[in-house]
């Protein structure tokens, strides 16, 4: 084994004084603008790995990315890539049933990991003394998971109940899978992440087995080592532990094309854990990659992005009319989404808030905007994309995402030129192209009618 046990005092106080050395180091990483200084290479198997190294901080960051994610999944078989986020802790060949939070938190680390629709990410956070330790462990998840029936039945209870504190007990929790179902005709998009509990419950243990043969292995993955280590020693390690994976067959690419929306789509949903219904109003807009998907980012900032953003100022600072009021773009690997929404204040209505913002996006398709507000707008995205990269543990999780669902890593140094680039003239042109009332899915999110109306 690579871990030793300690007695009972001493690990205390070094988890301790090690996890305070590790926020330390986390937290207080450089917030200001510097280029992000790294090295990639592929092995034999196909496997892509990213170096970053600091060595002003105490900590080791080891990650690994699968470009798995829901869109990946069989539609009779949803929420696969969330529950082997789950599923993937359970154990290996060489880590016993529960031992995994052991051995990180008795080495003094942290661990964690998270799933999308287009990727799963599994990262820890180590004392700079257990870079082995870290790159062991992921190539153990890949080489050796475990996965037998205890394994399975017991996540499928912890993801029930996390999909039932996190979605389906709070309030406007249902939003997002909603405007999916409806936005999406085609693509595997228009399913939510937790997918369906019935299709978990469904699937045999050899679909599971199937599924983490297909997606989880060296060619289907970057390898991330970020913060304070000898370099010829990590590429030793990682060669020694990920080298002997062999490669799995070439994951096929989803290319399934949505028709154009040309027609506004109605629908409504009753969530019984609200009392004061939203108005949304949903886009389908390009991929992540493109430039248009930077420039909706830079629009949802001028609508939204603060107390002095246009919608806000108006809608609830000035008119009072709605209690929140808010624009994002979720951006992701084929298709994105545009959302718009906002709760009533009082006795004022959805339809009063769907007006006003309506009006404000008519603004931007027919005027440029100002240039102050133009520079206020740069200022902040600037802003934003230093602060992106202020911690170590985002930096790790940048460069992989930019790699494998951008396929240039040095985005994390140069993206920012992509939206310097970006002029009020595009920004006219995005909200024409893609902000249209007859694009759109307008979805009317309401009380549980009272029974006795019924």
């Amino acid at each position: 084994m690579l871990y030793n046990n300690r007695s009972n005092c001493l690990f205390v106080f070094m988890k301790k004084l090690l996890f305070a050395l590790f926020l330390t180091s986390l937290f207080a990483y450089p917030s200001f603008s510097q280029k992000v200084i790294f090295e990639e290479y592929d092995l034999d198997n196909g496997l892509h790995v990213i170096l970053h190294q600091d060595k002003s901080t105490p900590v080791i960051l080891t990650s690994v990315m699968y470009h798995v994610g829901t869109k990946n999944e069989d539609p009779k078989r949803t929420g696969f890539a969330h529950f082997f986020e789950h599923l993937l802790f359970e154990g290996t060949k060489n880590i016993g049933r529960g031992e995994w939070m052991k051995i990180v938190s008795g080495n003094g680390g942290v661990n964690n990991a998270n799933t999308s629709v287009d990727r799963t990410y599994y990262y820890e956070i180590f004392p700079s003394n257990n870079l082995e330790l870290a790159i062991w462990m992921e190539a153990e998840r890949m080489l050796h998971p475990v996965i037998n029936q205890i394994g399975v039945d017991t996540q499928k209870e912890v993801v029930k109940e996390e999909k039932r504190l996190k979605v389906d007990n709070q309030p406007y929790g249902q939003v997002i899978k909603v405007v999916k179902e409806n936005l999406f005709e085609k693509h595997p998009y228009r399913w939510d992440i937790d997918g369906s509990m019935d299709h978990i419950d469904a699937a045999t243990l050899e679909e599971f087995r199937a599924f983490n043969k297909k997606y989880y292995g060296p060619n289907n993955a970057v390898l991330v080592v970020a913060g304070n280590f000898e370099k010829e020693q990590a590429i030793s390690w990682i060669k020694k532990y990920f080298g002997p994976i062999k490669k799995t067959p070439t994951v096929e690419k989803i290319n399934i094309k949505e028709d154009p929306i040309i027609q506004p789509k109605r629908a409504t949903f009753e969530d019984p854990n609200i009392q004061i219904p939203a108005i949304v109003a949903a886009y389908r807009i390009p991929s992540m990659k493109t430039r248009d998907s930077r420039i909706l980012e830079l629009i949802s900032a001028l609508l939204s992005e603060g107390k002095s953003s246009r919608l806000y100022k108006k809608i609830v600072d000035e008119k009072k009319i709605a209690l929140t009021i808010g624009a994002f773009a979720m951006k992701q690997e084929d298709y994105g989404l545009y959302i718009l929404y906002g709760l009533p204040l009082g006795e004022n209505t959805t339809e009063s808030i769907l007006k006003e913002i309506d009006e404000e996006i008519l603004k931007l398709q027919t005027d440029l905007i100002s240039e102050r507000d133009f520079q206020k707008l740069q200022n902040r995205i600037e802003n934003d994309f230093v602060n992106n990269n202020g911690t170590l543990e985002n930096i790790a999780e940048n460069l992989a995402s930019y790699h494998l669902l951008y396929e240039n890593t040095n985005l994390i140094n140069t993206e920012m030129n992509e939206y310097r680039s970006i002029t009020r003239e595009d920004i006219r042109a995005a909200a024409r192209t893609y902000l249209n009332s007859n694009q759109r899915l307008l979805l009317d999110y309401v009380p549980v009618k009272d029974k006795k109306q019924n």
